[in-house]
């Protein structure tokens, strides 16, 4: 614990050293204009809102510690309060502003935004990932795998680690876009031969008591049940099965049900939400979990606390996606900058799409590289499962990446 402890405040030592003997920036240095539309508050705001600060305060640190040398990166961030409308109108009033990169949040407006994205030719790194963000885009870049790629290899684990015959699995998932699209993937896997069966997909609603839900998927046999949505929701259904004496004590105990899910269902927010009742809870993403200590979490940890932010966004696996997608615009400006080119959205987008082979960028908040090209825009290919164990979340196996959606696209 003691090592632990001093590894932290070395680190945040450096980060302060950093900032306080850095040269102020002269008046000659140029400012790159960015904008993030998403939701701080309203639906999904559980997620947005430490994501927000993740991007504000990478983007801070780097200004302040002349990442950049004398030039500065100014991103405005605006709350859309997870409506479509108001995304549409801070990206058109960014447009007008000058942005040479956008950063988006939700499914619903990256897929609406998309021809948008096309017209302008500008390089657009979302929240969302979703893996039809892709299709027919040249202009989205997934930060990380996508959600499909998620579900998909968590289904592969079920499959892989049932022990009597074929498991059966309820998916749990948000009621949009962003819930419904890597179901369909899922049950193109089954088709291709994954051994189990998706007895039903449960779109929750706004329900306070998931206790007739929950006893109905029971009755069917349901052993899995598999969440795509945000934590809230399922915070509450985890509360309701444990308190029917519902949930496995073990991983795929019989006559009862063992919960997973994917990104947005997890991390250290979910057992903020759940407590005890999230105790073996299954969960895939492509970020590092500040419960496992690391050089890469011991500085997502200074940086918080740099900037003055609260354990809760300090721990947040959506405070790191925030800093995550700060860290690539900000590679991708240093890259265009080093090579003598002139900042636009031209070049930042050609110098994305060579972020590959020896090329590859290793940001401190992920499982691996990031990597991008003209035929793959999907960022960070490598997923960890990781399982609640004691009250915090910790790695099961090594990194992996799903066998079946190479046989399914």
């Amino acid at each position: 614990m003691k090592i632990q402890k001093l590894f932290f405040l070395n680190a945040l030592l450096v980060i302060v050293v950093m900032f306080a003997f850095t040269a102020p920036a002269n008046a000659g240095g140029k400012a790159y204009k960015l904008g993030l539309s998403l939701a701080i508050t309203g639906p999904t705001s559980d997620a947005g809102n430490p994501y927000a600060k993740g991007v504000e305060d990478y983007f801070k640190f780097v200004n302040e510690t002349n990442i950049l040398g004398d030039d500065k990166i100014d991103c405005t961030i605006r709350d859309d309060q997870y409506k479509t409308d108001i995304t549409k109108r801070n990206f058109e009033e960014y447009l007008d502003d000058g942005i040479v990169m956008y950063l988006n949040y939700s499914t619903g407006s990256t897929l609406g935004l998309k021809r948008d994205f096309e017209e302008e030719r500008i390089a657009v790194l979302p929240a969302s990932y979703h893996a039809g963000n892709l299709d027919d885009s040249n202009y989205i870049f997934l930060p990380v795998a996508s959600y499909s790629e998620q579900l998909v290899a968590l289904s592969e684990y079920v499959a892989q680690n049932h022990t009597d015959g074929k498991a059966k699995v309820a998916m749990f998932i948000h009621p949009s876009a962003f819930g419904r699209g890597p179901v369909d993937d899922a049950k193109k896997a089954v088709a291709a031969g994954l051994n189990l069966e998706i007895v039903e997909v449960v779109e929750h609603g706004k329900d306070l008591d998931n206790s007739a839900m929950l006893k109905r998927l029971m009755s069917k046999g349901v052993q899995y049940v598999l969440c795509h949505t945000v934590q809230s929701p399922v915070a509450t259904m985890l509360k309701d099965s444990s308190r029917l004496g519902l949930t496995a004590k073990t991983y795929g105990e019989q006559g009862k049900m063992t919960f997973l899910g994917v990104h947005y269902t997890g991390g250290n927010d979910l057992i903020a939400l759940a407590g005890d009742a999230c105790e073996g809870y299954f969960w895939t993403c492509s970020f590092n979990l500040t419960s496992e200590k690391g050089e890469g979490t011991t500085k997502q940890l200074a940086l918080a606390q740099l900037y003055g932010r609260d354990d809760k966004a300090a721990n947040s696996h959506n405070y790191a996606a925030g800093i995550m997608v700060a860290q690539v615009a900000t590679e991708t400006i240093k890259r265009v900058k080093a090579k003598g080119k002139k900042i636009t959205k031209e070049t930042l987008y050609n110098e994305l799409n060579s972020m590959n082979g020896a090329n590859a960028y290793n940001p401190y908040t992920t499982m691996g590289p990031v990597t991008y090209s003209k035929t793959d825009r999907a960022g960070v290919d490598m997923l960890q499962i990781y399982s609640v164990q004691n009250g915090v979340f910790k790695k099961i196996g090594e990194p992996m990446q799903s066998k079946f959606m190479k046989k399914i696209k």
